[in-house]
């Protein structure tokens, strides 16, 4: 793994890098912001959205070819336009902000956050639909973190065995701090994410704003990009999800098979043709959090939300009221 500012700095300047990250937290909208944002005609997010590069202090297994050149020939097509990424775990390494930092020390930096409790429910069900999580009851993998930090429980398809530290994930004013002392304070905009639900315009053009790009354009198609499902069929569904894995996997180790990319797709078609009929998601509202449970995590999660409040200079007790 690259650590040293060198190895990131050596990048020829007429290589396009990265303008901005949207880096975490997941489950805050930044999936609905990059969409947003790739709407404007001067910015470019790169495909996937989320290309995960930095931050490989959290991965299971250290990454296979995926070289800085790979990396930056994402953002080939941005030209001139503004061009960045998000992925959503880069504010939770360690490692990320410094190596990026190296990268470009001029990007801009957008962090998306949360209430902690409400984050973690629906971070929860999202690492079970990414099969990075095998425990379906919540306060049940809450308990099991503390075998987790001894590397036991780990879940058997989790690629990044630390999401489910979640006491660890959502210590937000420890990771933006780490920002604003990686890149200052005027090269990071912190947007919350109860904001970004009830004036999402204002925060639209704001953002525009911080990334120095037209704000006067017009965008009003707003929606969820990212709405969360639950998972009717587990079986099903991990049986599904690890044929498509299978198949990426393959497919990344047979670089000079012709047609190798048609193919992939061809045969992930086939997959969902078959198992449409018994589709094991469903896109609906969770459950609501057990009262008894979500009472104790506000109290367990004050401390981290003082912290925060009193890092970004706003009252956030909202969040720890019953």
């Amino acid at each position: 793994m690259l650590s040293k500012r060198s190895d990131y700095s050596r990048v020829k300047t007429k290589v396009k890098k990265p303008d901005f990250f949207v880096v975490g937290a997941p489950k805050c909208g930044t999936t609905s912001l990059c969409k947003y944002l790739d709407q404007h005609p001067d910015i470019f997010i790169s495909k996937p959205k989320e290309p995960h590069y930095f931050g490989q202090d959290l991965a299971a297994k250290p990454r296979r070819g995926r070289t800085l050149e790979k990396y930056l020939s994402l953002f080939e097509g941005a030209k001139n336009k503004v061009c960045g990424e998000g992925s959503t775990r880069y504010l939770y390494s360690k490692v990320a902000a410094k190596h990026i930092y190296d990268l470009n020390p001029d990007a801009k930096i957008i962090i998306m956050l949360r209430n902690p409790v409400d984050f973690l429910y629906s971070f929860h069900s999202q690492l079970l639909v990414d099969l990075a999580e095998d425990i379906p009851d919540f306060q049940l993998a809450l308990e099991a973190e503390s075998d987790r930090r001894e590397g036991k429980r780990i879940p058997r398809d989790a690629q990044r065995p630390a999401d489910c530290l979640y006491s660890e994930v959502a210590k937000f004013s420890e990771q933006v701090k780490r920002y604003f002392e990686t890149f200052g304070r005027e090269q990071v905009y912190v947007i919350i994410f109860d904001d970004f639900k009830s004036d999402i315009a204002r925060v639209y053009r704001e953002t525009l704003e911080f990334l120095e790009v037209d704000a006067s354009f017009q965008f009003t198609d707003f929606k969820n990009h990212k709405p969360n499902v639950r998972i009717k069929n587990i079986a099903l569904f991990r049986r599904k999800q690890r044929i498509k894995r299978w198949i990426i996997s393959v497919g990344s180790l047979v670089p000079m098979f012709p047609g190798r990319a048609p193919l992939k797709k061809l045969l992930l078609k086939r997959i969902n043709r078959i198992m449409r009929p018994a589709s094991p998601l469903e896109k609906v509202s969770r459950e609501p959090m057990d009262p008894e449970l979500r009472k104790h995590l506000k109290k367990q999660f004050a401390p981290e939300v003082e912290r925060l409040s009193n890092l970004l200079g706003r009252d956030l007790s909202h969040w720890s009221l019953d």
